[in-house]
């Protein structure tokens, strides 16, 4: 679901840093990847609550639902750390590196919670 949603956004950021590629970031990206974090983390969760029925629901395995809002507390201060604090409007290669790396992190650290 959160691909489905995502992929518009994804691939107008590709598209814009592949037309742009060697000046400074557009806003088209951030702004995409926060919009679409946040829609993803609040509406759809919150839609598909609604959808289960009028009950109250619990949470009883927190594992995954933390670690996936921890991390996505941390995206947000990862991105403005790269892009207001160390290189304002740059992204190194270290800088996407280490994204890359926390995304895998992100599912290792998941699953592990899945598994526990």
């Amino acid at each position: 679901m959160a691909l489905g949603s995502s992929a518009p956004e994804i691939l107008l950021s590709v598209i814009e840093a592949l037309k742009s590629l060697g000046e400074p970031a557009g806003e088209l990206g951030p702004s995409s990847i926060v919009g679409s974090g946040a829609f993803n983390l609040l509406c759809i969760s919150g839609i598909s609550i609604i959808a289960i029925g009028d009950e109250p629901k619990k949470i009883y395995d927190m594992g995954v639902y933390s670690c996936t809002a921890v991390f996505s507390i941390f995206a947000y201060a990862w991105m403005y750390i790269c892009l207001e604090i160390w290189t304002p409007n740059y992204v190194t290669p270290i800088e996407a590196w280490l994204t890359l790396l926390f995304f895998f992190a992100l599912v290792s650290i998941a699953f592990g919670f899945d598994k526990w």
